[in-house]
C-alpha cells in the first residue's frame, strides 16, 4: 500500500504516481496495465501526451482485482484551449477519449501568462467539476503570483499544482507556498532527464547505505518534503524499483545534502512558468 496525502479540499493521493508521457499505443496500455498491477493507483497523462485513450484502456481493462474508484486518472489542458468554450469541449473529449465515465482529476498544463486566459481557463474547469465530468482539479506549473490571481477571481483554489522538481531544482519556495495553502505540489521529470543526477556520488553513497538505487533515493527525498513524484518508466523492473521508494527512509542530514545539489539553472529545459507559453 502506498502512503497518502491530502488536500485542502479533501483530495487524496498516493504519494507516489506513474507518469505515462510518450507512452502510446498499445505498448502504453500495457505499461499502465503493469503499473497497476505493480501497486500504482495514481495514473497521469495529458491531452497533449496523446495517450488518454491508452491510459483509460488499461484502467478498464484491469484484471487485477483493482476497483475502479481506487484508481485517480488524471488529464490536463492544453494551452491552445484556454478560452471557455474550447476548454469544455476539449475536457468533455477527454473524456471520451478515455472511455471512462469521468476523469477523477483534471488539470491546466501551463499557466500561458502571456495569453493571460488562465482564469478562464479555470472557470472551464470549476463547471467541468460541477457538471462531473472531472472529479478533482487543479493545475501544473502555477507560480503563486498566478494561484493568487486564482483564488481571488474565483474563490477556488487548486488541489493540486504539478511542478518540474528534482534535486537539480528544489522548488523550495513554491513547495512552501503549496503546503501553506493546502496544495498538493507533484513533481514532473522528479529523476532528471538523461542528465546525471542519478551518477553524482553523494547520492550513490546515500542510496548504498540503504541498500537502495539512487533513482529511489532521489524519489524518497521528493516524499519526504511533501512532493508527489510521478516518474516515467517503460520498463517493468524499473516501474517496480520506482515504487521501493516508500521503503527508503531518509535522514534530515540526508534530504538537506540532496537539496544542495539545486541550482539557480536548474531547470531541464528553458521553461519558466513567467514566460513560457505552451499551445
Amino acid at each position: 500500500m502506498i502512503p497518502t496525502t491530502t488536500a485542502h479540499d479533501g483530495l487524496t493521493l498516493p504519494v507516489l504516481g506513474f507518469g505515462t508521457y510518450k507512452l502510446k499505443g498499445r505498448a502504453g496500455t500495457a505499461a499502465t496495465e503493469h503499473a497497476i498491477a505493480a501497486g500504482y493507483r495514481l495514473l497521469d497523462s495529458a491531452f497533449n501526451y496523446e495517450n488518454e485513450g491508452s491510459v483509460g484502456a488499461a484502467v478498464r481493462a484491469t484484471g487485477h482485482g483493482v476497483a475502479r474508484d481506487e484508481l485517480i486518472v488524471t488529464s490536463k489542458l492544453p494551452g491552445r484551449h484556454h478560452e471557455r468554450d474550447a476548454a469544455i469541449v476539449t475536457i468533455e473529449e477527454s473524456v471520451a477519449r478515455t472511455g471512462l465515465e469521468r476523469i477523477d482529476l483534471y488539470l491546466i498544463h501551463w499557466p500561458n501568462p502571456k495569453v493571460g486566459k488562465y482564469v478562464e481557463a479555470w472557470g472551464a474547469l470549476i463547471e467541468a467539476r460541477e457538471r462531473g465530468l472531472v472529479g478533482a482539479i487543479g493545475v501544473c506549473n502555477f507560480l503563486p503570483e498566478h494561484l493568487d490571481r486564482l483564488q481571488a477571481e474565483t474563490g477556488v483554489l487548486p488541489e493540486v499544482n504539478q511542478i518540474e522538481l528534482h534535486p537539480y531544482f528544489p522548488q523550495e519556495e513554491q513547495l512552501a507556498y503549496d503546503r501553506e495553502h493546502g496544495i498538493i505540489t507533484q513533481a514532473w521529470s522528479p529523476l532528471g532527464r538523461g542528465n546525471d543526477l542519478l551518477e553524482q556520488p553523494e547520492i550513490v553513497e546515500i542510496a548504498a547505505a540503504h541498500d537502495a538505487t539512487a533513482g529511489q533515493v532521489a524519489l524518497a527525498w521528493a516524499i519526504a518534503r511533501g512532493a508527489v513524484p510521478l516518474p516515467k518508466a517503460a520498463s517493468e523492473a524499473r516501474r517496480r524499483e520506482n515504487l521501493g521508494a516508500i521503503d527508503v527512509a531518509l535522514s534530515d542530514d540526508e534530504i538537506a545534502a540532496i537539496t544542495a545539489f539545486g541550482r539557480p539553472d536548474g531547470r531541464l529545459g528553458d521553461q519558466d512558468p513567467a514566460v513560457y507559453e505552451e499551445f
